[in-house]
């Protein structure tokens, strides 16, 4: 499926009535042959924009994956990089592959929803994984996000303007969310993935209400649609340099 190297129509199958951990373990040695894994040409654009404010000091990548965002991180920041995701498997094949030059970077099993760290990062970036969140869930997120950086840190990742009702990947995405919430409602564990669920407005309103201070950047490599917005931004969300007086 996808490509020789890529997961079989089975095992997508037997991932996709998995658990979310679960089925990104069994995933995890063919993940970078599936169109899941960021493409470079978004993670070239991200560490370009985040050249030009930096460097950093010390950066998470955010449910990491198979590391594609640590090599990022690599790029910017000039004392360490770590990567943080739940599934072992994931984190199995990022140690093995990433390859920075350096003994800067640090793998960790964790769940995002409950990071290990306190005040240690000037830079968080998350690359694709936000689609395993439900929206009620994005308030404790951004606060544990906010939690983990230093006054002044930003929290950066990218987000594609979403498809005109008009277009396939509308319809396509649509049905998606739509197979995924009759399988979810039908079967146990639940497997989260939803593409149409993480929405500019209220991403920006939680931002907001976790402490951060929203700017939005386009990434220009991606050009405009015809209304003049950007195809792809990137949202950076700063935590203030000193707490917000108290009300």
């Amino acid at each position: 499926m996808f490509s020789p190297e890529g997961p079989s129509l089975r095992e997508l199958a037997v991932q996709a009535l998995s658990s979310v951990e679960r089925g990104y373990d069994l995933l995890a040695p063919k993940f970078d042959h599936t169109p899941f894994r960021t493409p470079d040409s978004v993670l070239d654009a991200v560490t370009s924009a985040l050249a030009r404010t930096g460097p950093y000091d010390d950066g998470l990548d955010l449910c990491c994956g198979t590391g594609a965002g640590a090599e990022v991180l690599a790029e910017v920041c000039r004392r360490s990089v770590t990567g943080v995701d739940f599934s072992a498997g994931m984190l199995d094949v990022a140690r093995r592959q990433v390859e920075t030059g350096d003994t800067r970077v640090a793998w960790v099993r964790a769940d995002a929803r409950a990071l290990p760290f306190t005040s240690a990062f000037d830079l968080v970036v998350s690359l694709g994984a936000f689609g395993h969140f439900l929206p009620d869930e994005l308030p404790g997120l951004f606060a544990q996000v906010h939690s983990v950086l230093r006054p002044g840190g930003i929290f950066a990742f990218p987000l594609v303007a979403p498809p005109r009702p008009t277009s396939p990947a509308y319809w396509m995405l649509l049905g998606f969310d739509a197979a995924m919430r009759v399988r979810n409602a039908l079967w146990r564990p639940p497997f989260v993935m939803y593409y149409r669920a993480f929405r500019l407005g209220e991403v920006r309103s939680e931002l907001a209400r976790a402490g951060f201070q929203v700017e939005l950047q386009a990434l220009p490599e991606f050009g405009r649609r015809r209304d003049g917005s950007p195809r792809v931004r990137m949202v950076v969300a700063r935590s203030p340099l000193s707490p917000a007086p108290a009300a």
